[in-house]
């Protein structure tokens, strides 16, 4: 492949193995083209409306998933677990899986302020090509992937939780361990309009995580969230 910053998508083929279905096509690479890309390039089409249809395709294949397998939770329940499954954090980690980063189209501030590791733009990639998915092979294809990249998630319950307020749970995690309680730190860089926060929790000598985000909050629910992963590794 190319160098991630030059933005031509010369070779996917690994991307292509790691979803299990071909990328041929231009909508697969309109899925990986950011508008910081389009941008800079005349303004030429973006992601963001195959990211509006695979948000849709999303929310359908975790829903009927979650109704169908779990037929003992109530609704509030059922909730919960698709807004864990359907989060930010949730689908970059997602695209974290299948190193989806260093196939993005990123224009030069993106790629200076880091967003290829963005959790943001990692997500919005990822639910564009559910949409792209759904275009070129159709639904059941589409939900079969969604299916098939969210699985992995669901195999520890507690993530739920986690996902959906990892400040809290890594806090719950320490005080059952009754060790020191994190203790954060967040940097910033990048122009005003583009900031990027990378927030660091440390939890004693246990263990030290980074995350970031478009803000200091989403930077330290990402950071908390890697910390409490790796507690429940190393526990």
């Amino acid at each position: 492949m190319s160098s991630p910053a030059s933005g031509h998508l010369t070779d996917i083929s690994s991307l292509s193995s790691s979803l299990g279905i071909p990328l041929d096509g231009e909508l697969y690479e309109l899925a990986l083209t950011h508008r910081s890309y389009a941008y800079e390039h005349g303004g030429i089409a973006n992601n963001e409306r195959l990211e509006f249809l695979g948000d849709s395709v999303l929310g359908q294949a975790v829903t009927v998933m979650l109704y169908t397998n779990y037929p003992d939770l109530d609704e509030g329940d059922l909730a919960k677990r698709r807004a864990s499954l359907v989060s930010t954090l949730a689908l970059a980690e997602v695209a974290r899986s299948i190193e989806l980063g260093q196939y993005i189209r990123l224009g030069n501030g993106e790629e200076l302020t880091g967003g290829r590791n963005k959790d943001s733009i990692l997500a919005d990639t990822v639910e564009a090509l559910f949409g792209a998915t759904y275009l070129t092979a159709g639904p059941e294809v589409a939900n079969a992937l969604v299916l098939r990249l969210i699985e992995p998630l669901l195999d520890n319950p507690e993530r739920f939780g986690a996902a959906m307020d990892p400040k809290t749970s890594l806090q719950e995690a320490v005080a059952k361990l009754g060790t020191a309680v994190p203790v954060y730190s967040v940097e910033a860089a990048g122009p005003d309009h583009a900031r990027v926060f990378t927030a660091t929790v440390t939890v004693g000598e246990l263990v030290t995580a980074t995350g970031t985000g478009t803000s200091k909050k989403h930077a330290e629910m990402a950071a908390a969230l890697t910390a409490w992963s790796s507690l429940g590794e190393t526990n």
